[in-house]
């Protein structure tokens, strides 16, 4: 059940990168937001019920409550036309707990891909905080394709990967993924730089005050 839920958290991650750079309007990402965002909190306490107990499954499934609660905190914001901050600084607890959960899929879980995957939402969550909670407007444009492109490679791969049985829980399949961000997201910062911002209009719900953010 989990993993159907990610596939659906990366939806929603591309949407809110759309979002960031431009191509989205604030309020019909909302709405994702809101169903997405709803079902990372129905999901986890259905696996924490069902766990009869179980450490490892109530471990697994208490990360997904970061994500539920920011998309609500997202879609709420989108639609009431809320300052950002409150997502911005709620995103520095994500970031830093997502150092946690990633310590846990590697030293305890053993699942390594996912203890990479973590560190790539402690730096997406990282930048939501820098731009939402300390209003570094400079870093939408970078911090829209580093969501965008997340939305894909730590949701929306590894969902399908799961559901297919492709996905191996191995030292390999962590080198790669952590490769992969290093090349990307380094290559990604000089270019973006040089990028203008979005186009007005959804730059005015993203860089000044509007609550967006994601996973």
């Amino acid at each position: 059940m989990g993993n159907v839920a990610l596939l659906y958290v990366g939806a929603v991650l591309f949407l809110n990168g759309l979002l960031l750079l431009g191509k989205v309007e604030p309020k019909a990402a909302a709405i994702l937001n809101l169903f997405v965002g709803g079902l990372q909190v129905v999901t986890p306490t259905y696996l924490i019920i069902a766990s009869g107990g179980d450490p490892a499954q109530i471990l697994s499934a208490s990360g997904l409550y970061l994500f539920g609660f920011t998309y609500l905190y997202v879609g709420i914001g989108l639609l009431a036309d809320l300052d950002s901050t409150g997502v911005g600084w709620f995103s520095l607890f994500v970031s830093i707990a997502a150092l946690g959960y990633s310590y846990a899929n590697f030293a305890i879980l053993r699942e390594y891909p996912f203890g990479v995957i973590w560190l790539y939402w402690s730096f997406l969550w990282f930048l939501f905080f820098l731009l939402f909670g300390l209003k570094r407007t400079s870093l939408t444009v970078y911090t829209g394709w580093v969501t965008a492109i997340q939305g894909w490679v730590t949701a929306v791969i590894p969902s399908f990967l799961i559901l297919t049985d492709y996905w191996r829980p191995t030292a390999e399949f962590a080198i790669a993924w952590a490769v992969f961000a290093v090349i990307v997201f380094v290559a990604l910062w000089p270019l973006t730089r040089s990028s203008r911002r979005p186009v007005e209009g959804a730059s005015d719900a993203t860089t000044t005050g509007k609550a967006t953010g994601s996973r």
